[in-house]
């Protein structure tokens, strides 16, 4: 998308936006609104994603998000695969949280059925799905535009290296696992792969603890307090959810709401204000929840080894004639799957409702009044990847 005028300036924190999006400004010029394109400026990034803002005098006035069209085919290429192809698939349009999506559609499709996993299989997904979110949230704390030292990124970065690290030996892959299945997950995790896990919380609740720390809260204090302010009402109104909704005081959380899968008694972190500080305050919050979360469920592993991790399924698994509408927790927010089935191997249906599209509107509505200089931060607290916005 070229930008009106020609004239640009580039803006700090380009690292923490999306990927694909760049950076450039229309200079203010006298007291008329002047458009600011964030966004695709070269033939090859044709498709991902803009945001297109009015300004007046360094101020957002008003603001858009243009989806672009990463992962547009999804939908259409389900209809034609069968139940386990799919969660091949659909595991690809949110990077960052792909077991999360995978245990989506595994769920919708058990419901469907009427099928129960093993509670071993349960307990597996328990701990990927909550590595998997401890990931997705150290993405995008460890780049946060402001005045962060070098360390404190640096031990950002290094946690969720080593989090991949044990997801990619547990499932073989580190981006997109393609773990779970129908009836619950394609192979036990060993004994040891346990025992080392377990052995690595004691590090993790320290990374945690260098992470939050006053150092972090001063940043946030001075670049993201009163930064793209979204109260609970547009909230709820422009379907956000995840932790962009409970930031704003939405006390909402499926998994502990309605839980796709069995976990303990939790609370929920919730914050008020509903600025980018709010939504970066709760990113670091609910770090120890899942850390928690890890902890149990790897507890009932060590006491339930050598029992089974799905449940054996015919050879062609044909889901009976009806609609079912699921919803689960992803770590960016709630993703939705409305299946609708003619008894046949692949669903005649399959629509998502994934997080980043909600919390892209949201982003729009918060950002009047955000000065021009602060949308690094004003965005990147948003939760936003571009391939979940635009499927």
């Amino acid at each position: 998308m070229p930008n009106a005028g020609g004239r640009r300036l580039a803006l700090a924190g380009v690292d923490a936006l999306p990927a694909g999006m760049r950076l450039h400004r229309i200079v203010p010029v006298g007291s008329a609104p002047d458009t600011v394109v964030l966004g695709p400026d070269h033939p090859t990034l044709d498709g991902l994603p803009s945001l297109v803002v009015d300004s007046r005098d360094g101020v957002v006035q008003a603001g858009a998000w243009v989806p672009g069209t990463v992962h547009r085919g999804a939908e259409k290429l389900f209809e034609s695969r069968d139940y386990r192809q799919i969660l091949m698939l659909v595991d690809r349009h949110d990077w960052l949280s792909a077991f999360c999506s995978e245990l989506g559609v595994a769920v919708g499709v058990e419901r469907a059925l009427g099928l129960a996993p093993p509670p071993r299989a349960q307990h597996v997904r328990v701990v990927l799905a909550e590595l998997t979110r401890i990931a997705h949230h150290l993405a995008f704390l460890a780049p946060l535009p402001g005045a962060l030292p070098a360390a404190w990124r640096e031990r950002a970065w290094a946690w969720r290296g080593a989090v991949l690290d044990r997801i990619e030996a547990a499932t073989g892959h580190r981006v997109h696992p393609m773990f779970c299945q129908v009836g619950g997950v394609r192979a036990d995790l060993p004994t040891a792969w346990v025992s080392a896990a377990r052995a690595a919380l004691p590090e993790w609740h320290d990374a945690l603890a260098a992470l939050d720390t006053p150092e972090l809260h001063d940043v946030l204090g001075a670049d993201y307090a009163g930064i793209a302010v979204l109260g609970a009402d547009d909230a709820l109104a422009l379907g956000a959810s995840g932790p962009v909704a409970r930031a704003s005081g939405v006390d909402l959380d499926l998994r502990r709401d309605d839980p796709a899968l069995p976990l303990p008694p939790f609370a929920v972190p919730l914050r008020r204000d509903g600025d980018a500080r709010a939504r970066i305050e709760l990113l670091v919050a609910e770090l120890p929840v899942s850390l928690g979360l890890v902890a149990w469920a790897l507890e009932q592993l060590a006491a339930s080894a050598g029992e089974p991790v799905s449940v054996r399924l015919p050879k062609v698994v044909r889901v009976p004639e009806g609609t079912s509408y699921t919803w689960t927790e992803n770590p960016g927010g709630i993703n939705g799957y409305l299946l609708a089935s003619r008894h046949d191997r692949t669903p005649w249906r399959l629509k998502l409702r994934s997080a980043g599209f909600g919390n892209a509107q949201a982003l729009g509505a918060a950002l009047p009044g955000t000065p021009v200089a602060a949308l690094p931060a004003a965005v990147a607290s948003f939760l936003l990847v571009c391939g979940d916005v635009d499927r």
